[in-house]
């Protein structure tokens, strides 16, 4: 468990460090990580012949895989990581569906490139990215000063097949 705690705080933190440095080579000054870039073009979800369904997403001007998924039912905007072991909400997204962790539940000790932080352990019944949908997906709620955006990891994307070649990330279930 601790590794897996280690693992998710060394990856949200080479994350962060990457949209950083990214932000800093395209030149635009002013902007932070913090702000939300507009999601990626997802394409209709597709049933193939073998009766799996597929979602392309398309890399944003920054290279990175934005889309809105729904949790419980409802709308949320995440940024694509392979490195993140877990799906990461920020407070006010999952405040928005009806998450509200209490200070003792923050047990989760994390490391960010924002510094040491703790995190609360939730447990969501649905996640679903344009027909694909995840069931019993565990996930991270994080205050909102460490973290800038909502994190899709490895909770979700270890449980459907998912490939990235040119620019372009598919799922499939």
């Amino acid at each position: 468990m601790r590794a897996l705690v280690i693992f998710f705080c060394a990856a949200a933190a080479i994350g962060i460090g990457m949209v950083r440095k990214i932000d800093q080579s395209t030149g635009q000054p002013g902007q932070s990580s913090a702000m939300v870039t507009p999601l990626a073009a997802a394409s209709t979800p597709q049933q193939t012949s073998s009766g799996y369904r597929t979602v392309t997403l398309q890399r944003d001007r920054r290279g990175h895989f934005q889309v809105e998924a729904r949790v419980e039912g409802r709308p949320v905007e995440f940024m694509v990581d392979t490195g993140a072991s877990m799906i990461a909400l920020r407070e006010t997204a999952a405040a928005r569906l009806g998450i509200h962790p209490s200070a003792r539940d923050y047990t989760v000790r994390t490391q960010t490139a924002n510094g040491l932080g703790k995190a609360a352990r939730v447990q969501l019944n649905r996640v679903e990215v344009n027909g694909i949908t995840v069931r019993d997906v565990e996930a991270f709620v994080v205050p909102d000063e460490q973290l800038s955006v909502n994190l899709l990891g490895m909770s979700f994307l270890s449980r459907v097949k998912w490939t990235h070649d040119r620019g372009r990330l598919v799922l499939e279930q």
